[in-house]
């Protein structure tokens, strides 16, 4: 605050307030960093859902027989893991969005889904592996196919060990996806990034948008703290 004082900021938080309600003939509305919040919590949700099927299926290609899954299953781990978000979201987009003709969602929900998809991954097949041999001689000697012993016996089983990591990496996507604001997406921190162009609330603005984070972060978190209750008890 002092610093920001000797710079001979002027301290305008009675402005704040218009850009997350605002009132209007129809009654009171989200303001933009609301609207933002929506955007974003919209694009973390689809973008969940898709990396964690991304995750799943490049899991199984890991754990297969089959050297070419695995193969490509290891491709796609090295490449995603050992590159920035923010290379891959422009890679994307100024690459491959112009090819597939897909738009600025689009491409910001694959980019995501890729780069999260790549842990879930590792998460998955650890929950996997942490499963006794004993359970698949079990499932064999039930007759069960491979699909079958995964689907009714090994990822029932996994799943109890996996959810916590799971939802622990859905919180790192809430922070991650504020990197598709670099390819316009009015998600939370672009909403802030043109408010604060308009009105040069620089301090404020980016203040609530942390602060907005970190609630949204710290409601996911009591969330996984209670599952972890949940299935050790």
């Amino acid at each position: 605050m002092q610093g920001a004082e000797n710079l001979g900021y002027n301290w305008q938080w009675q402005r704040v307030p218009r850009y997350l309600i605002k009132s209007s003939a129809d009654g009171w509305q989200f303001g933009p960093l609301l609207q933002g919040l929506w955007l974003t919590l919209e694009i973390t949700f689809i973008s969940l859902i898709l990396s964690l099927t991304i995750g799943l299926i490049s899991a199984l290609m890991r754990l297969s027989s089959s050297p070419m899954s695995r193969g490509i299953a290891w491709i796609y781990l090295e490449l995603i893991r050992n590159t920035p978000l923010l290379i891959q979201i422009f890679i994307i987009y100024f690459v491959f969005a112009p090819i597939f003709d897909l738009g600025r969602f689009a491409a910001a929900i694959l980019a995501l889904s890729l780069f999260e998809g790549a842990y879930a991954s590792e998460i998955i097949r650890a929950g996997i592996l942490a499963i006794p041999a004993g359970q698949w001689d079990a499932a064999a000697a039930l007759g069960m196919s491979r699909g079958q012993s995964y689907r009714n016996i090994i990822l029932p089983q996994a799943l109890r060990q996996m959810i916590p990591p799971l939802t622990s990496q859905g919180i790192s996507l809430v922070k991650d996806s504020a990197l598709v604001s670099t390819i316009a997406i009015y998600d939370l921190t672009m909403q802030g990034q043109q408010i604060i162009a308009e009105t040069f609330l620089s301090f404020e603005i980016w203040f609530v948008i942390a602060a907005i984070y970190l609630a949204v972060t710290t409601i996911l978190s009591i969330l996984v703290k209670y599952l972890e209750y949940r299935l050790s008890a």
